[in-house]
């Protein structure tokens, strides 16, 4: 017996159809009829939606979090950069000096 093809189908389409169900608009049989899609396929793809939909409030909270510590990582990034910079002329200072004292 032949195994079908698994059908990887796009995150804009499933959204569609989900929303479509969630909304009313279809039921899940027709939805399945529709887009020849499995009913089980479809509840999972709702079934899944429905459990992460709190997480779309609770990322923008991390998400400033992020952002403020890539705020604070640009930052330190800089100090450094110009504490190595200050290095560097501080050993071609003392390299020099150091050159000048032992012709002396």
């Amino acid at each position: 017996m032949a195994q079908k093809k698994r059908v990887n189908r796009s995150p804009e389409l499933k959204s569609s159809i989900v929303l479509e169900v969630l909304t009313g608009k279809i039921s899940v049989p027709q939805a399945a009829r529709k887009y020849k899609i499995k009913d089980s396929v479809i509840y999972g793809w709702r079934n899944e939606v429905v459990e992460k939909l709190p997480l779309l409030f609770t990322t923008k909270a991390a998400s400033d979090e992020d952002r403020q510590r890539v705020e604070e990582l640009e930052r330190l990034i800089g100090q450094q950069a110009i504490e190595i910079d200050l290095l560097k002329k501080a050993g071609r200072w003392l390299s020099r000096l150091s050159r000048s004292n032992d012709g002396s």
